[in-house]
């Protein structure tokens, strides 16, 4: 059983940043994208940001210019590089792997706080 494993929120102040990595249990084959999706409180879980094999990235209009995905493809490893960080940034962090075959894994999350 594969399992994802997200590190690095906390509580970080307006404006300030933080860096998240998403590391997979073992190695998973055939991924077309690997991502990250965050859900506040009482609202739906929504995309952040995804990364193919490829390199190619896509971000959600509220996070453009502020965070960076990356991964590093030999080690089913994603980060995620947020700078100006804002209140509305809160959310519960969740790390993604969707393999080409359909099959879609998930970490646990990890909380991410912004406030002062």
């Amino acid at each position: 059983q594969v399992q994802l494993v997200e590190s690095g929120g906390g509580l970080v102040q307006p404006g300030g940043s933080l860096r998240l990595s998403c590391a997979a249990s073992k190695s998973i084959f055939s991924i077309r994208t690997m991502g990250w999706y965050r859900q506040a409180p009482g609202e739906q879980r929504e995309l952040v940001a995804t990364i193919t094999s490829g390199g190619v990235t896509i971000y959600a209009d509220s996070v453009k210019g502020r965070f960076t995905i990356s991964r590093v493809n030999a080690e089913t490893t994603v980060f995620l590089q947020m700078n100006n960080l804002k209140p509305e940034d809160t959310a519960v962090y969740y790390c993604n792997v969707y393999r080409g075959d359909g099959m879609d894994y998930w970490g646990k999350g990890t909380l991410v706080t912004v406030s002062s």
